[in-house]
């Protein structure tokens, strides 16, 4: 269950954060530093397939955006903190879906208010904060939908409809997929055709 949290508590882990972001950017590799229900920590992001795998999504999205947002430039795109102070929680989502003008705002992290929706790419290591934790974390934060993408067994699962519930947020809508699906996400449709699971030779 995710609760608000004193702000005090959630000062000093930002805090920590803070101070290990230039610490993680000088260090070999991805590295992010995130706030979850254990509080601060620091993972190592997956590369290759992984990475591949969020490409391919990001650059799907960017181009079925012109014509599901015309009004307004949104673009999907990797590297964004999410932060919700009120419930003691930052993440970096493998990929967001978010207004151009948002990013170009002078913070250095990203309103989960302004998020249309957030992707990410299970890692071999640590499913279960992908799975679990996020699938917690994001409609607590009112991010309305979320694509999680398992090269391990090769799913992918769509979460939409954030409510309230008696544990706590969750999505109440959430659908199985198989790579090789044209899968429905929100307005747009991503193809998992070309998507590697990690044992694929």
């Amino acid at each position: 269950m995710t609760e608000a949290v004193d702000p005090q508590v959630y000062a000093r882990m930002r805090k920590i954060a803070e101070e290990l972001w230039p610490l993680a950017d000088r260090m070999q590799g991805a590295w992010a530093i995130e706030i979850g229900a254990a509080g601060v920590v620091v993972m190592m992001s997956p590369v290759n397939r992984h990475e591949a795998i969020a490409t391919r999504v990001v650059r799907q999205m960017n181009a079925q955006l012109p014509a599901t947002h015309p009004d307004r430039d949104i673009v999907a795109q990797s590297g964004a903190e999410v932060e919700h102070p009120a419930v003691g929680r930052m993440r970096r989502p493998d990929a967001v879906v978010v207004p151009l003008d948002i990013l170009e705002e002078p913070r250095s992290t990203v309103d989960p208010a302004d998020l249309l929706a957030v992707v990410e790419v299970v890692s071999e290591s640590n499913p279960d904060n992908d799975y679990v934790e996020k699938a917690a974390d994001y409609p607590a934060m009112g991010i309305p939908l979320y694509l999680l993408v398992d090269p391990r067994k090769g799913l992918v699962f769509t979460y939409a409809d954030p409510a309230p519930g008696s544990s706590g947020p969750h999505y109440s809508t959430v659908l199985p997929y198989v790579f090789g699906d044209r899968v429905p996400f929100g307005p747009w449709a991503i193809d998992t055709s070309a998507f590697k699971r990690y044992d694929d030779e």
